[in-house]
């Protein structure tokens, strides 16, 4: 999917019900420039502060279901306004940024847009928010229940067992091992090297090895 410059009313097909019109309002006063994006593997979503004539530039990928877009969408605001009120003189994702962010999904969250599952699990977002979606394993793992396709016999690494097969979308297969903090310890079956994989990372279970 290429990228697309939409007009804004094309915006709403990517939002949830309701959220539309207090998204635009910012979108409006700041002279965003928002590009929805083809899928990118490493980022759901980018930020390019004002400069040199040009405005605001976010852009998002656009094979986000409704919900995971605007959560990402507001986490790209949320550097927006962080720079329009400090320019570059705070860190990325201190502790302005985060106030800033939180301050967005309690409004939004207030706004009625999200389900009861997704603003539960955006309670910890709200309280201390991650500066990437992997930092945030739990609520991506909700949002991604809500994607319109279901890739069969794929689930994410965090639900399989303990020593459980599997194989990841590079063809190499692995044996789960133990949680490290937000990632898994595995073993490549056909090397025997360890490698460290994300909870959140989708796979194709193939067998499950009884412990």
């Amino acid at each position: 999917m290429a990228a697309i410059e939409h007009p804004l009313q094309e915006l709403a097909r990517f939002l949830p019900a309701g959220s539309f019109d207090y998204v635009v309002k910012y979108l409006y006063q700041y002279k965003v420039h928002l590009t929805v994006a083809k899928s990118r593997k490493s980022v759901l979503g980018d930020y390019r502060h004002a400069h040199q004539g040009n405005n605001h530039r976010i852009s998002v990928n656009g094979n986000l279901n409704v919900y995971e877009f605007l959560i990402t969408l507001l986490h790209e605001l949320a550097h927006l306004l962080t720079f329009e009120q400090y320019q570059n003189r705070v860190e990325p994702h201190g502790k302005e940024w985060k106030a800033i962010y939180s301050k967005l999904l309690i409004d939004f969250v207030g706004f009625g847009v999200f389900p009861t599952e997704i603003i539960t699990a955006l309670q910890k977002s709200i309280i201390s928010p991650a500066a990437t979606a992997n930092g945030e394993t739990e609520l991506l793992m909700v949002l991604r229940k809500y994607n319109a396709v279901k890739k069969e016999g794929v689930c994410f690494i965090a639900d399989l067992p303990e020593g459980a097969l599997f194989r990841i979308s590079n063809g190499k297969v692995f044996k789960k091992g133990e949680l490290r903090r937000k990632r898994y310890t595995c073993i490549e079956l056909k090397t025997g090297m360890m490698y460290t994989i994300s909870a959140i990372t989708e796979v194709k279970q193939l067998e499950v090895i009884s412990q």
